[in-house]
């Protein structure tokens, strides 16, 4: 599951000689919110089905980190029923970033996928521009994201000047690494799903190849082209067939949805 959570990162890095705190005006969110998603997957060999759940969350809380508030946001995802026959999953994974820099100072992974199993907790010493985990101390760039935190901060970026075929870079810090990636704009588009039309912008983000995917840019996401940046809809190709992730349900919003189409 902590695939798909690469889904959500796009956001920039930083360069300064020495640590310097931003200060984000965050209008796309605020502590309560949730969102709730379907995840169906399709094969050749099992058709579609409904693969499993997942949700993302800012939780009400506000724990200090150097005496700075933070955001405490929680990502996690499960297969269910019969797709667990053939691939079983159950991920959590959490973020304490700053509340006014939005730069992440705990990350904390359980990750089982099949045989696979990861537990971490990083812990990053952003003036010293040091990530500590379980394994390793690595050195880390000024204003260091983790995957989720990346997340959040991006609903905060004015992305309206983009044109489709620019890219985002997108650097974020995972297993005890500084990832350097990007994210195309795609461009504009309405989606439809059960919880109705919106309007969207479409990302799409490039990811390592190898056993899950075999095209660097498999995967679409469309989220909400408002201030609340939401992530109605993902679809990914993957190598042994099509994961789609649809937003089932939302609350604690911090705007209103102006990008929903609604019936005259």
């Amino acid at each position: 599951m902590h695939r798909f959570l690469f889904l959500f990162v796009f956001f920039s890095g930083y360069t300064a000689f020495a640590q310097s705190f931003h200060n984000i005006n965050n209008q796309a969110f605020a502590r309560g919110e949730k969102f709730e998603f379907k995840i169906a997957f399709n094969s050749m060999l099992t058709g579609n089905l409904t693969a499993g759940r997942a949700t993302l969350d800012v939780k009400p809380e506000n724990k200090l980190f150097n005496n700075r508030s933070t955001f405490h946001a929680v990502g996690a995802g499960k297969t269910t029923g019969f797709i667990e026959l053939f691939y079983k999953i159950d991920d959590r994974l959490e973020s304490y970033f700053d509340e006014k820099a939005f730069v992440s100072w705990q990350f904390v992974r359980h990750t089982r996928e099949n045989n696979y199993k990861k537990d971490d907790i990083v812990d990053f010493r952003q003036n010293e521009r040091i990530a500590v985990s379980l394994n390793k101390k690595t050195k880390v760039p000024a204003n260091t994201q983790d995957i989720i935190s990346a997340f959040y901060y991006a609903r905060t970026l004015d992305i309206s000047a983009l044109l489709p075929g620019d890219f985002i870079p997108i650097p974020f810090f995972l297993d005890d690494s500084v990832y350097q990636s990007k994210m195309v704009f795609k461009g504009r588009e309405t989606v439809k799903t059960k919880l109705g039309r919106f309007r969207c912008l479409a990302i799409r983000p490039m990811v390592a190849t190898g056993y899950t995917f075999d095209d660097p840019y498999p995967i679409t996401v469309w989220v909400t082209d408002d201030l609340n940046r939401i992530p109605i809809l993902i679809e990914s190709e993957l190598s042994v067939g099509k994961v789609k992730i649809e937003l089932t349900s939302y609350s604690g919003l911090a705007n209103p949805v102006e990008a929903e189409v609604r019936k005259k």
